[in-house]
């Protein structure tokens, strides 16, 4: 028997929405971005939530569950019409959620190396 994982099998563990939108915010925010105080489509978010599903190797979630995840860890997450935006959801984080985020972000990565 192969117990190998193939190439688009994902790990077993669940890795839950706030730990990986946590890590994405983190993220976002170690390339230079400001985060903290501003309203930012989501659009602008995506790559930090792709490179989050990538690398807890998890399906890349969809706008309303990353709109969800937001809401329950306290962003400000707003509506849009569609015909406004492709993702339509404007997003404010505080700064105590943007630091949570970064903090938490730089000891996951330090706990890898």
């Amino acid at each position: 028997m192969n117990d190998q994982p193939g190439l688009f099998d994902q790990k077993t563990s669940k890795v839950e929405h706030e730990t990986m939108i946590l890590y994405a915010l983190g993220e976002f925010q170690s390339r230079g971005k400001v985060l903290a105080g501003r309203e930012l489509p989501l659009e602008r978010l995506l790559g930090a939530f792709r490179r989050a599903a990538e690398h807890f190797e998890i399906a890349e979630t969809s706008d309303e569950e990353v709109a969800d995840a937001l809401r329950k860890l306290g962003a400000n997450v707003v509506e849009v019409p569609d015909f406004v935006a492709k993702h339509p959801y404007r997003i404010t984080v505080s700064g105590e959620i943007a630091t949570k985020a970064l903090g938490y972000y730089n000891r996951k990565r330090d706990s890898e190396e």
